[in-house]
């Protein structure tokens, strides 16, 4: 724990993933918020339809599959959508256009998204690859400084990594084949490309990242840059203090003196899974703490953003 020896934001693209339900996408949106504050050019991508971080950031409205919506100065956001990718990439190799045209009206890019396996993933991490390009596959596009991945949860997010050297052996020759390699050199990369996971500091989460971690190191060949350690409360309380509520304090009814021993007990388990965390892991750890409010919103940002700042390096 404590202060990174490297700027994670000092690269092209940067991977988050965790368990399900851990918080990964507003820690993505907390990255980015952060690498805006350092100065960079940030694109937020999120997968499967999903498009909440616009409103984490403050934006009143969703980005659609494919667009890429500017929602500060600094940060844009969009959706990454395999078939809308396809389509894309494949806009620069067939000519003349009223080819792509019927094969999109025909749906063949549909069909070869659902018959390929791994087909999904690849175009998903290459389109987040290709944002951050100069040479775009639209040519009227720009590519982003900095682009920040909400990828999938764990498994998936694994395979995903996986399947630009799955193409690679397996079309050897073409552009499928070389695409897929670009993108695996840039994976393998720290240089380029970040790694960033996300976990609760609950058994099961910390566990299914000690094991994330070292597939990604088996698969890649290259370790995980940073482990956030999410949600960690701080009642400001010690053990003796909160044994001795009820006789420092007999006027407290029964039922607070119950609410801060459980909500302390809480806090202690989470302590010890952060220990076993930073023991087992090889990654440096951060903490965020627990957002106390019903929802959060671009002031919750705001606030996990200055915590990660605070434990990165001076910005160059």
């Amino acid at each position: 724990m404590g202060k990174l020896q490297r700027d994670i934001f000092d690269c092209e693209l940067l991977v988050v993933t965790g368990k399900g339900g851990v918080g990964k996408t507003t820690v993505s949106a907390a990255l980015g918020l952060a690498a805006a504050q350092r100065g960079r050019d940030v694109l937020l991508a999120e997968v499967a339809g999903q498009s909440r971080i616009p409103y984490l950031i403050g934006h009143a409205s969703s980005t659609a599959a494919g667009e890429e919506q500017r929602l500060t100065p600094e940060i844009a956001a969009t959706t990454i959508d395999p078939e809308v990718a396809l389509v894309e990439w494949a806009g620069r190799l067939i000519r003349p256009r009223a080819l792509l045209d019927i094969a999109v009206k025909a749906n063949s890019f549909s069909g070869f998204i659902n018959a390929a396996p791994g087909g999904r993933e690849l175009l998903t991490i290459a389109k987040a690859y290709e944002l951050g390009r100069d040479e775009r596959w639209d040519d009227q596009a720009d590519g982003y400084e900095l682009v920040i991945l909400d990828a999938p949860a764990s498994g998936h997010a694994l395979a995903m990594l996986k399947t630009p050297s799955t193409f690679a052996e397996i079309a050897r020759v073409g552009p499928i084949a070389s695409q897929a390699r670009e993108v695996e050199t840039m994976l393998g990369d720290p240089a380029r490309c970040s790694i960033v996971l996300v976990t609760t500091l609950e058994e099961t989460p910390v566990n299914e990242t000690l094991e994330l971690e070292a597939g990604i190191a088996a698969q890649l060949g290259r370790g995980v840059d940073l482990i956030v350690a999410n949600g960690l409360a701080d009642d400001g309380l010690t053990d003796s203090q909160v044994d001795a509520l009820p006789q420092a304090m007999p006027d407290l009814a029964g039922e607070v003196v119950s609410a801060v021993a459980t909500l302390h007990a809480r806090e202690r388990l989470q302590r010890e899974q952060l220990q076993r965390l930073v023991a087992g892991a090889v990654a440096p750890v951060i903490e965020l703490p627990a957002i106390t409010g019903h929802s959060i919103g671009s002031d919750e940002i705001e606030q996990l953003a200055a915590a990660i700042g605070a434990d990165l390096p001076p910005a160059a």
